[in-house]
């Protein structure tokens, strides 16, 4: 009850704020400074915690860039920016790890604030902005959904090694859930302008990138030898865990968006 309760409250207050740029543009922000106290302290305990000044500057920088529409513009100074104040503030750090510091706070920086960047982008969209974001974070939380109950109910066939938990029959479970998602969406809400194949397109690209996205968060806490990356939400755990998915699904969306000529050239 506890995590269904969790569930509810940030379900509440996602949904809530995709109605106001900016009130949206603040939880993507929060989000993004949970997530990246949860990745240094992954990154900790292999020795080398990333600069976390420098990762949360920089983050929070690409998603108000994002928000105003001027990331296309600014994104290539802010990104050599941060390697460079990033390779020239490690240097203070310890004598050993000076790389491997250095790199893992771009790498911070690209993994949360750059992909977060994209939910705002898409809330941006000029004409169907709060519709599309709607439509991603039912796409992105069915897929977690089903893949979950169909991969404890009936799953067999073991994922990956990084992530014993994950079976293929829940994927391919949380994948053809997304897909019908998208077609119903397509059909039942003509201002979306999309035919069933197209819904289904953007539900299978979306789900194959969120449980991506999933699993590349498993191989980070495996690496740091910890089940969850937090405990901040609870039943839930890290902030990482409950939205390892949407930071890999945004972008798989987006895309999709893209291919299927329904984004403005500017946005690119």
């Amino acid at each position: 009850m506890n995590r269904v309760f969790t569930g509810i409250v940030l379900a509440i207050v996602g949904l809530g704020s995709v109605f106001e740029l900016h009130a949206y543009t603040v939880v993507i922000m929060l989000i993004a400074c949970g997530a990246l106290m949860e990745l240094q302290a992954l990154t900790a305990k292999n020795g080398q915690p990333f600069v976390a000044p420098i990762a949360f500057v920089a983050s929070l920088a690409y998603l108000f860039l994002a928000m105003v529409g001027s990331l296309a513009r600014y994104e290539g100074v802010l990104l050599a920016l941060t390697m460079v104040v990033a390779l020239a503030v490690s240097m203070f750090g310890e004598r050993r790890g000076y790389l491997v510091r250095s790199a893992a706070t771009v790498l911070a920086v690209l993994y949360v604030g750059k992909l977060l960047s994209y939910f705002i982008a898409i809330r941006r969209e000029p004409v169907l902005g709060s519709a599309l974001t709607v439509l991603v974070i039912f796409l992105i939380a069915g897929t977690d959904i089903f893949a979950m109950l169909i991969g404890k109910n009936f799953g067999r066939t073991k994922l990956s090694p990084i992530s014993p938990a994950k079976t293929v029959e829940g994927a391919v479970g949380g994948l053809i859930a997304a897909v019908v998602l998208g077609m119903v969406f397509a059909v039942g809400y003509p201002g979306y302008h999309l035919v069933y194949w197209q819904g289904a397109f953007l539900g299978a690209f979306t789900s194959i990138a969120a449980q991506v996205g999933d699993l590349v968060e498993s191989a980070l806490k495996r690496d740091a030898v910890v089940k969850d990356a937090g405990t901040a939400l609870r039943d839930h755990g890290g902030v990482l865990d409950r939205f390892d998915s949407y930071l890999f699904g945004g972008v798989g969306f987006y895309a999709a968006l893209f291919l299927l000529a329904r984004l403005p050239t500017e946005y690119m």
